[in-house]
């Protein structure tokens, strides 16, 4: 959903870099895949079809982070609510 991010961490020799992809729309998820020696972090539409993807070797990555964006239930909201007002 909107706001999923991924951050991947991976070794680049003498040094360390940082990447990020995030869901930047409505109705978009970001998804990990590791094939073959491949990480591959995908932003993918509601169809299934896959708008950017990150591809990074797994013998590097160093760290791989989802960061779900905190959802709300409408059960969740039902408990907050009061139903006397």
């Amino acid at each position: 959903m909107k706001g999923d991010r991924v951050e991947i961490v991976v070794d680049a020799g003498d040094t360390t870099r940082t990447y990020e992809v995030v869901a930047s729309r409505a109705g978009r998820r970001v998804e990990t895949a590791v094939r073959r020696g491949v990480v591959e972090v995908s932003e993918v539409t509601r169809n299934g079809s896959v708008v950017r993807t990150a591809r990074f070797m797994a013998t590097r990555v160093l760290a791989l982070v989802e960061q779900p964006m905190p959802r709300q239930d409408s059960s969740e909201r039902a408990l907050r609510e009061d139903p006397q007002s």
